[in-house]
């Protein structure tokens, strides 16, 4: 399986997530220095390089305005921490707080993570109708650390830099990662 690094602005800014050999290009490059490493190395004829986990830009990238989070399966259960947010247990679905066969929207807003048994229950009925509770009212999210969640499971040479993020954004911390 292919590496990935975070790649982090100069002022230690979590931006992307890129593979460990693109990290190690921009290392090589000069263009980023190496923070963390995975304990691996890629080796050529003459040489051997630590296999970056962390990198950090050597010069400040001015990120252009924040863009919208594509909503999707993987981004709903990064949001709602892999839980049902009916009920609490592991997610396995996702669902339409207001039905779609009702008039809801396929947004950030109206999509919840649940478990099958909820989801099942729920059908195409209003939560009035069912008796279901949202624990948490779902939102967009607003923070780029999303992006980070969205891709995968967070290493955890990553932790203290988009844990940073996550605090200063008011983002909830994904208990699965």
């Amino acid at each position: 399986m292919i590496g990935r690094a975070l790649v982090l602005n100069a002022t230690f800014e979590p931006l992307c997530v890129v593979s460990s050999r693109r990290a190690l290009v921009l290392v090589l490059d000069l263009k980023a220095e190496l923070v963390h490493s995975t304990g691996s190395e890629y080796r050529s004829a003459r040489a051997c390089f630590p296999e970056p986990s962390v990198v950090r830009l050597a010069q400040y990238v001015r990120v252009p305005r924040q863009t919208k989070v594509a909503i999707s399966r993987r981004s709903v259960f990064a949001r709602d921490g892999h839980r049902c947010q009916y009920c609490g247990a592991q997610a396995e679905n996702i669902d339409h707080v207001v039905p779609r066969s009702r008039g809801g929207t396929h947004s950030w807003d109206n999509v919840v993570a649940s478990c099958r048994r909820c989801n099942a229950a729920k059908e195409d009925y209003l939560l009035e109708e069912t008796g279901f509770v949202l624990h948490e009212k779902p939102r967009a999210p607003r923070s780029r650390v999303w992006l980070l969640a969205a891709s995968g499971e967070v290493c955890a040479d990553w932790e203290p830099y988009v844990a940073r993020v996550l605090h200063k954004s008011g983002e909830r911390r994904d208990p699965a990662a």
